[in-house]
């Protein structure tokens, strides 16, 4: 499901601990870190996406979190030609996203990353904040900026950014 300009509609999901540390997870069989996401399925609203994305990729359920926030706005990035699918190549141009924060109420050892019979993590870990910015693939990286920024309004204390 593309929308007139090529984009495809996608949640994002910062989940927080107490410590305000994000939930970072390593995708199956790669080296790369990233927020659990997902898209958003044909009558699905974007809330409803984000509960059925963080049971398949986290395997926590509503219970398990509180909804902080979320952005105002889609954040949109482009997908580099050479990572799109052939059949796709000049229609689809990348995700646009409404970005969740949520706050873990339950424990860690409620993540389950294997309740999806196609996992898409491996392993997962709490960051810093901040930190997934330095290891976030280049062209997501400005999406996940934005939607840290926009969402750390929700803090009781803003996480401080070190500069690199």
């Amino acid at each position: 499901m593309l929308d007139r300009d090529g984009y495809r509609p996608n949640v994002g999901i910062i989940l927080l601990n107490q410590a305000d540390q994000v939930f970072w997870g390593k995708r199956v069989r790669e080296h790369s870190w990233q927020f659990p996401q997902g898209g958003i399925k044909q009558g699905e609203s974007p809330e409803q996406a984000m509960y059925r994305e963080l049971m398949e990729e986290v395997g926590l359920e509503p219970q398990h979190v509180r909804i902080v926030g979320r952005t105002r706005d889609w954040l949109k990035y482009d997908v580099p030609a050479n990572w799109v699918r052939r059949e796709w190549r000049g229609t689809y141009k990348g995700q646009k996203q409404i970005w969740f924060l949520l706050r873990l109420v339950g424990r860690d050892s409620d993540v389950c990353l294997r309740r999806s019979s196609h996992p898409e993590f491996d392993a997962w870990r709490w960051n810093g904040y901040w930190a997934p910015l330095d290891a976030v693939i280049e062209f997501k990286r400005g999406v996940y900026e934005a939607a840290l920024s926009e969402l750390s309004r929700f803090l009781e204390t803003a996480p401080i950014r070190a500069q690199g």
